[in-house]
This record gives structure tokens, sequence and C-alpha cells, in this order.
């Protein structure tokens, strides 16, 4: 029996476009894995890595004195000035310095705070208790940290709190900035070290005490080695965040610098974009490193 036009040996219409394309896809997972991934790929390559590649590009630029304008021109000068400058040594090991802190202020915070929501609260009002850590975030960075400034400021609400002890506020200054900013990223440091704590069964507390473990050495010995690498997660975020951060040390660092405030001032006032550039590259170095350390940890599987 002779085909009409359009139908297929057994009187059905020939598959169209969109049908073939399906089928195409479904025998091959790895084409519909590509096409799913592209977009979101493209823009990491060209808005992520694109930028970091400028960034890096510029830094070996230099600007001319006299007119402020960027030459084109390959030079060392730039991380040169770096090296020899004590100043910028410096700002970067009190950078760092500074994460460090906020990271450990944080993990001291987070990790009972965690522990009581995952394995003390009743299940039913866990869910209220995530919500009430998020509840930070969804106020503005800045109304958090122009609060923080009211309160830190002479005669403001901490003085009036420890007064009576005869002692004074922090005020402005390095002291404030490690503070405001331990308060800012606490919730990144509590919720990776609560899913973790999540995860862990409550099977092996009980075992633990059930041997003779006391509550310490049951943490010592079963909590924190498997919650580890949820709490270095959770330092990833903290850590990057408070070292590349410069608008709270404007607000409450007083005359403080770190890295974010010299890369801003150069790239505004001083109009200095490559020697800014330059010093930007000290974080992303600072980051990798970090990274590298972490995975070796397990904790990038944590995020």
């Amino acid at each position: 029996m002779d085909d009409d036009q359009g139908m297929t040996a057994v009187g059905r219409p020939a598959p169209g476009l969109r049908r073939r394309t399906a089928v195409l896809l479904h025998r091959r997972p790895w084409l519909r894995l590509s096409l799913l991934l592209s977009a979101p790929l493209v823009w990491l390559v060209t808005g992520y890595l694109g930028a970091l590649a400028a960034i890096f590009l510029t830094a070996f630029w230099t600007t001319d004195t006299f007119t402020g304008e960027v030459l084109h021109q390959f030079t060392l000068a730039n991380f040169q000035s770096l090296w020899d400058e004590p100043v910028y040594r410096t700002i970067a090991l009190r950078s760092v310095g500074v994460a460090v802190a906020v990271t450990a202020i944080d993990m001291l915070i987070g990790l009972p705070m965690a522990f009581f929501m995952a394995k003390v609260a009743r299940p039913g009002h866990r869910p209220y208790l995530v919500v009430a850590v998020l509840a930070p975030l969804w106020a503005a960075y800045l109304v958090k940290a122009y609060a923080w400034r009211v309160m830190l400021a002479e005669g403001g609400l901490i003085d009036e709190v420890l007064t009576p002890f005869g002692v004074s506020g922090p005020g402005y200054g390095l002291t404030a900035t490690v503070l405001v900013l331990s308060y800012l990223w606490l919730p990144y440091m509590i919720l990776p070290v609560y899913a973790g704590l999540e995860r862990l069964p409550d099977s092996l507390l009980d075992a633990s005490g059930d041997l003779g473990a006391r509550p310490l050495r049951t943490f010592r010995s079963v909590v924190l080695p498997m919650v580890f690498p949820s709490l270095v997660a959770g330092s990833i975020f903290t850590f990057s965040l408070s070292l590349g951060d410069y608008i709270t040390v404007k607000i409450v660092g007083g005359r403080s610098q770190l890295l974010g405030n010299v890369v801003y001032d150069n790239v505004g006032a001083a109009n200095n974009l490559p020697f800014a550039a330059a010093f930007a590259t000290v974080p992303v170095v600072v980051m990798l490193a970090y990274l590298a350390a972490a995975r070796r940890t397990g904790a990038l599987r944590e995020l």
C-alpha cells in the first residue's frame, strides 16, 4: 500500500522536529546535560572568570602620573610596590587576621547554636529556629552596619550597658570591625553546621553514652570529627566575606585599613586602577590557597 505524504508506513504522522529532538535528547543524556549547563557555564566563564582575568591583566598595566590615564604597557611595578612597601604587607596581614578572628568567633558561637537546633530542640521547633537564624539576612547590609555604628558610638547602647561595670565600649576600630563582621556572617556558619549535625545519627550519641563516655568526651570524639567538614565549609563563607569586605571598615573601622579599603580608594580617589587590580589579586590568591586546603577536608561537598 502506497504511503501518503507525511505518513509513516504504519499510517502514523511522520515525527516532527520537536519529537525528533526529544528522542535525540532521551538517547544522549550527555547532550541533555550539556544543554542544561551551557547557560550557567557561559555566565560563569564570561561574568566571573572573565572578570578575574581582566583584573589580573590590568594589574600588569600602569597609570600615567600626570594625566591619570591607564597605559597598556606591561610592567611588574605594581607587584613590586606591594612587595617593597611594608604598609601594604601590614594591611594584607591585618586583613587575614581579621578574617581569621571573625571565623573563629563564628565557630565558637555557631557550633553550640547549631547543635542545640539540630539535637536538643524539639523537631517541631527546628524550622522556626532556622527562620530565626535567617531573619537577620532579610535586613539590608547597610541597615545592620549603621545600627552597629549607633550602638558602638560614644554614649551609645554598648557604652550604657558596660559603664556600670567600669568598662567602656570598644568604639570604632579593628575590634568593632571584627565584632560587626562576626554578627553579619554568623548565619553563614550556623547553617552548614546545622545541616551537618542533622545528618549525624542520634544512635551514635546514644552509643557513646552507653559506653560510658561523658558529654564532653562524646562531643570531642564523636560530634566534632563528624561535623568538622561542615565547620570548614562555613568558614569558607565567613573567611572570604570578611577578607574582601570594605563597607563595614568604612562605617565602624575608624582609621583602620584593610584590603578592600585600599582597593576601593585606588579605584576611586587615587584613580589608580592597575594598582588596585594588583592589590585585588592578594585576596584571590589567599582564597585559592584556602580552598585548596579546605578541599582536602571534604568541606566542599558540604556547600
